[in-house]
């Protein structure tokens, strides 16, 4: 169970436990059982300590990473929160988190605290925690939390995707005339780029927004209130957890991120419905289709 502002939600029990032939694969020493039980209590545990600096802001409170990169007091606390409590309860396993940093191992957590803070220090409540549990840089467990409006999505690897308890579906949007676009915008990348990709999209015939979270940005696709989302560079700590819930509910993803190495890297994310992929993943190129298993 998730208990999280005084709702509950099933979600572990929903999604299941490993098979017997997957745990024959799995190194005995990485237990997915265990760690997708400690993510559902983890992930409550820090969207209630990003609620409480929500609520408990004041203006002026953050400081600057850079040209609109925001950092509050609440992404440090959250962060150390996450890390306190993965240290005590598998202190064998890596932590990489955006704001500590930290080196990728065989199986590694990565943590965005505070996802869309520059909503968050102007009091808006569209911002996110996310955690994901990677084995050998693949993301097997994915959570995103909106403590704001209590929505929490939770997926594993084979399992499914799941919204406070839920299951998750994408759209099934036959085409870009009817389709709701987000894209994400860095300052990593040419402003031209950007306004590049957005003039491809609407020229297609795609309705666009943006909201400011690609954390949550990915869960919307997941959950079928986007159709997709693009972002021309994001980090692995943005990404991975939303990437995962997409591909459960059925959506298709693009390549990056996929190794150990693209954890501390990053790259270009396209996560969109079935019918959609093929067209967008040739306008926005040069974003390559992840090959589906089916």
């Amino acid at each position: 169970m998730i208990i999280l502002t005084g709702r509950v939600w099933p979600v572990f029990s929903a999604l299941g436990t490993t098979p017997l032939s997957d745990i024959q694969t799995l190194s005995p020493v990485i237990d997915l059982d265990a760690r997708a039980a400690f993510l559902e209590t983890l992930i409550a545990k820090a969207a209630d300590r990003a609620l409480q600096g929500f609520l408990q802001r004041e203006e002026g409170q953050l400081e600057m990473k850079g040209p609109q990169d925001f950092l509050t007091e609440t992404d440090l606390a959250v962060e150390d929160l996450i890390r306190q409590e993965i240290a005590r309860t598998f202190p064998e396993d890596a932590i990489l988190g955006e704001e500590g940093g930290g080196i990728p191992g065989r199986a590694t957590w990565v943590i965005d605290p505070v996802d869309g803070t520059a909503n968050f220090a102007r009091g808006v409540p569209h911002f996110c925690v996310i955690i994901a549990f990677c084995v050998d840089g693949r993301c097997d467990l994915g959570a995103i939390t909106n403590p704001v409006l209590n929505e929490c999505y939770f997926a594993r690897r084979g399992h499914g995707a799941l919204k406070n308890g839920q299951p998750l579906r994408v759209t099934t949007t036959p085409s870009a005339s009817s389709a709701c676009l987000e894209m994400g915008w860095s300052r990593r990348l040419p402003v031209e780029t950007y306004l590049e990709a957005q003039r491809k999209v609407l020229e297609e015939g795609a309705n666009i927004r943006r909201g400011g979270s690609g954390g949550l940005a990915l869960a919307y696709v997941a959950e079928g209130r986007s159709d997709g989302y693009f972002e021309g560079i994001m980090s692995s700590w943005d990404c991975l957890a939303g990437l995962l819930m997409v591909e459960e509910a059925g959506g298709r993803i693009g390549t990056w991120p996929a190794t150990l190495a693209d954890l501390t890297a990053t790259g270009p994310v396209l996560a969109i419905t079935p019918a959609l992929a093929y067209q967008f993943a040739k306008v926005l190129a040069p974003v390559a289709l992840k090959e589906t298993s089916a």
